[in-house]
């Protein structure tokens, strides 16, 4: 444990944000599951569930939680499972 008092109050804000951030890529797994979930099941609310996962993709991206290409790659991805499993 650091006895520096800035090094002390840095190792504070890093534990808020980590489990700020964990929560984000938490909610990040669900909204993408949740997108699939529906996409399988040829449910109505797939393209609501789509929109909802990229918006919160995007807003990680914009927040720091992820970086912008990890945020590009997992919409493309996403969009491609979803136009997939829609077709067939």
């Amino acid at each position: 444990m650091a006895n520096i008092k800035s090094q002390m109050k840095r190792n504070r804000q890093n534990e808020v944000r980590r489990l700020r951030n964990k929560s984000v890529r938490s909610e990040l797994k669900t909204r993408v599951k949740n997108a699939v979930v529906d996409a399988t099941e040829g449910d109505d609310r797939t393209g609501d569930s789509v929109r909802q996962a990229v918006k919160r993709i995007d807003k990680a991206a914009a927040k720091g939680v992820i970086h912008k290409n990890e945020a590009a790659r997992r919409k493309s991805r996403l969009m491609k499972r979803v136009a997939e499993l829609e077709a067939g």
